[in-house]
């Protein structure tokens, strides 16, 4: 019998058999020959072997599996080859869906005279990939992992006593700074009155002298006005310049300008004129 690994999907459920787990000797550890797949159980077990003997020996052969989650065993095989030659056997048992957490260390073992050589065990099995959705991105009910932020850490700046003293030192400074501006500027205030009072002296005097000055011009004005009056005599005032009737020479050579002027235009015209005939 020639055994093929094979395996085989229907949906999400995925099919597939194990490789021999006898290969290496006649005790295996099942977490060696199957894969650790959440959901994954074990359906049947295929061995074949060949047992050396003599007829009339007794001989029994076991295939096992030891129950991990108990005592005893989750699987067992047991052939009676007592009174019977030495031949090859091969067998498929159906085991029904066992989780594989149940399946416990494997063994072929037997007692009696005799001896077996060239074993091979296989196991059939059954899994979903998507009973845990988040293992393939393929999975219906598959999602995106959301990447954690680190979290942030909000600072008070005003709960730092550094801050806090610096921040009341700049406080009181410009409290100072602001009494020093306030100082400051009542000083010009009363700096700027007495510069108006001062400036309002000068411009009064100066308007006193300025008004002085205008009077005494007036009065010497008064005593000199009669210096701006003349007498003119009266009378008529008769034209004594003529001009006697001329009369203005022609232009003779204007004319002949002119009149060379229009025998060049007629000349012209005529030569249009006698052009336009002359085509057909």
């Amino acid at each position: 019998m020639l055994l093929v690994y094979s395996s085989c999907s229907y949906s999400e459920i995925t099919f597939e058999q194990s490789t021999n787990a006898a290969s290496a000797g006649y005790n295996w550890v099942m977490t060696n020959i199957l894969p650790e797949y959440a959901g994954l159980t074990v359906n049947g077990v295929v061995y074949r072997y060949t047992t050396v003997k003599a007829t009339e020996d007794d001989m029994l052969v076991s295939v096992q599996n030891e129950n991990a989650l108990g005592d005893g065993y989750i699987f067992r095989s047991v052939d009676d080859w007592s009174g019977l030659p030495g031949n090859s056997i091969n067998r498929v048992i159906p085991v029904g869906s066992i989780p594989l957490e149940a399946w416990g260390d494997g063994s072929i073992s037997w007692t009696g005279t005799g001896d077996v050589t060239d074993a091979t065990v296989i196991y059939s099995y059954q899994y979903d990939l998507c009973v845990d959705p988040q293992v393939d991105p393929s999975c219906a009910e598959y999602v995106a992992p959301v990447v954690a932020l680190p979290a942030i850490e909000i600072v008070d700046p005003l709960q730092d006593e550094f801050i806090r003293l610096e921040l009341e030192k700049k406080a009181a400074l410009d409290d100072e700074d602001e009494e020093e501006r306030q100082r400051l500027k009542k000083k010009d205030g009363k700096k700027k009155e007495r510069l108006e009072v001062l400036l309002g002296s000068i411009n009064t005097s100066l308007l006193a002298a300025q008004a002085l000055a205008q009077a005494q011009l007036l009065l010497a004005m008064n005593n000199y006005i009669g210096a701006y009056y003349t007498t003119m005599p009266g009378g008529v005032y008769k034209e004594t310049l003529t001009y006697g009737d001329t009369q203005l020479p022609d232009n003779n050579t204007a004319k002949r300008v002119s009149f060379a002027q229009q025998l060049l235009h007629e000349k012209m015209v005529s030569s249009q004129f006698n052009n336009l005939v002359s085509k057909p």
